[in-house]
């Protein structure tokens, strides 16, 4: 299934952890419900090497810093830093419970470490905001933020203050909703604003939270509901009720945060194609703007996975997977959401512009453990087919709170600029996009990057078209867009079109 995987990218975005939704991302090692933001995405970015990359820093595959990535002249390879980066992904590992389909990093909190990793996350914001800056050392204002987990909710309220506080005096956040309020005196309303994303557990979304958050800038939530079936919460280890979906979606409504996502899991085992259809119109019912819609994957070393394995549930066959797919379009777009990417739709001008940048293979600065950044070569002067640096932090808290590079935090990879691997980017993460990609400019790229590829990209560009895969009104040289009849069968699309580069 294609919407199966529509994540966590590439520091790649979708959102959530235990507590959050999943159209964000950042956070590496794929997802529960994995999300390109998701290689996207943000989160879960190619290990070091797979698609063409290499390690550095001073530690080898072992160890370095994102220092490797961001400031990449003080290696000793070619000068510069990156500059004007006007995105941001902070990752917070902190659950209340390890839900079972969950392999980003997380774990139970119990509140003890809460204090010495928000010391340790602004010393590395101080760090990065030297990235959002132009090259006369002016302060860019930033377009997106996003904080995915874990459970950013769980987070102490005096806490947040320090983390919104560091923000503001490193950031630009001026253009951010209802956060501005200070500044809107000064610049005035006409602006177009930015957007700040915070994932939010049904359980441990208050009030209080809320209007500090919305005070630092916030004004978007993502919720992640998975189901308002009790069955099927329990299957996948969801501790939360139904009701309290609403409940935080109307807080946040009453609190003043202008855009409100929730998350939905089908493919659940012991689901039926009306349950899921419940579970939609009771979504639609909350009046947001924004739903990312998961089909269930099983992750390697998740909970989940091993229960599988010991045969304690059978899962969704594909041919229901298929249905529940296609039901899915069909309702939100009777609903007024289309579908803007595999797995996510929206109102007109709700779509999350965080996770676009994941998957247009923008840049976006990462910070917290195992989060994944990237960033153009040549000091932010542009992506094209240089393709760019990327790098994930260290997927462990204990690592990430010891070490320290003048407050960047210890990668574990870090990959250098590869024309191919960015070609193939592109194709993995715009296909999953209803805007499509440029096909000429793709085949240029993949021509100049790998010769004889642009040929066979073509040729594959031809086959699917005429399997009605992909739409061919455009021809060879327009835009690449997957068919309405191509969705069900995105990734192996972009698969095969990737293979062609090389």
């Amino acid at each position: 299934m294609s919407g199966s995987k529509a994540r966590r990218g590439p520091g790649a975005g979708d959102e959530g952890g235990d507590g959050g939704g999943s159209d964000g991302g950042g956070a590496g090692g794929g997802g529960r419900v994995v999300r390109l933001e998701q290689v996207g995405a943000g989160a879960g970015t190619s290990a070091a090497g797979a698609a063409g990359g290499v390690v550095l820093g001073p530690e080898g595959a072992g160890g370095g810093s994102a220092r490797a990535a961001l400031r990449w002249g003080d290696g000793g390879m070619q000068g510069g830093m990156a500059s004007g980066v006007r995105s941001l992904y902070i990752h917070t590992p902190f659950c209340v419970h390890k839900c079972h389909y969950c392999d980003f990093y997380s774990f139970v909190d119990n509140r003890d470490q809460q204090g010495a990793f928000v010391e340790r996350l602004t010393a590395e914001l101080r760090a990065l905001a030297v990235h959002a800056r132009d090259e006369a050392g002016r302060k860019v204002r930033l377009e997106s933020i996003f904080v995915g987990g874990g459970t950013p909710s769980l987070l102490r309220t005096d806490l947040w203050e320090r983390v919104l506080g560091v923000l503001h005096e490193g950031f630009d956040l001026s253009g951010m909703g209802a956060g501005g309020e200070r500044e809107r005196g000064e610049r005035g309303e006409g602006r177009e604003g930015g957007e700040f994303t915070v994932e939010c557990n049904p359980e441990s979304t208050t009030a209080e939270l809320l209007k500090v958050l919305v005070a630092g800038g916030v004004n978007r939530v993502s919720v992640g509901a998975q189901s308002f079936d009790t069955r099927h919460l329990a299957t996948l280890e969801r501790w939360h009720e139904p009701v309290n979906v609403e409940r935080a979606i109307r807080l946040a409504q009453e609190a003043g945060v202008a855009r409100q996502s929730v998350d939905l899991i089908f493919g659940v085992p012991g689901q039926s194609v009306a349950e899921w259809r419940a579970d939609l119109e009771r979504a639609l019912a909350l009046g947001t703007g924004h739903l990312s819609c998961y089909n269930l994957t099983y992750e390697p070393n998740t909970a989940m996975t091993v229960r599988l394995k010991r045969g304690e549930f059978v899962p969704a066959d594909e041919d229901t997977e298929a249905e529940m797919f296609e039901l899915t379009g069909k309702v939100l777009a009777d609903a007024g959401l289309g579908r803007y990417e595999v797995s996510n739709y929206a109102r007109a001008g709700q779509e999350s512009r965080h996770n676009l940048v994941y998957w247009r293979q923008g840049q976006w600065l990462a910070a917290g453990p195992s989060a994944s950044g990237h960033v153009w070569a040549g000091g932010g002067a542009g992506g094209g087919a240089k393709g760019g640096w990327r790098w994930k932090n260290v997927a462990n808290l204990g690592t990430y709170l010891s070490r320290s590079d003048g407050g960047y935090a210890p990668a574990t990879d870090v990959e250098a600029p590869d024309a191919g691997r960015a070609v193939r980017e592109r194709l993995m993460t715009g296909l999953r996009l209803a805007e499509g990609v440029d096909g000429a400019a793709v085949m240029a790229d993949a021509e100049a990057a790998c010769p004889g590829s642009g040929e066979r990209l073509a040729a594959k560009w031809a086959e699917f078209a005429g399997d009605g895969l992909l739409r061919e009104e455009e021809g060879v040289r327009g835009r690449w867009r997957v068919s309405e009849r191509g969705w069900l069968l995105a990734d192996f699309v972009a698969k095969r079109l990737m293979a062609c580069v090389g």
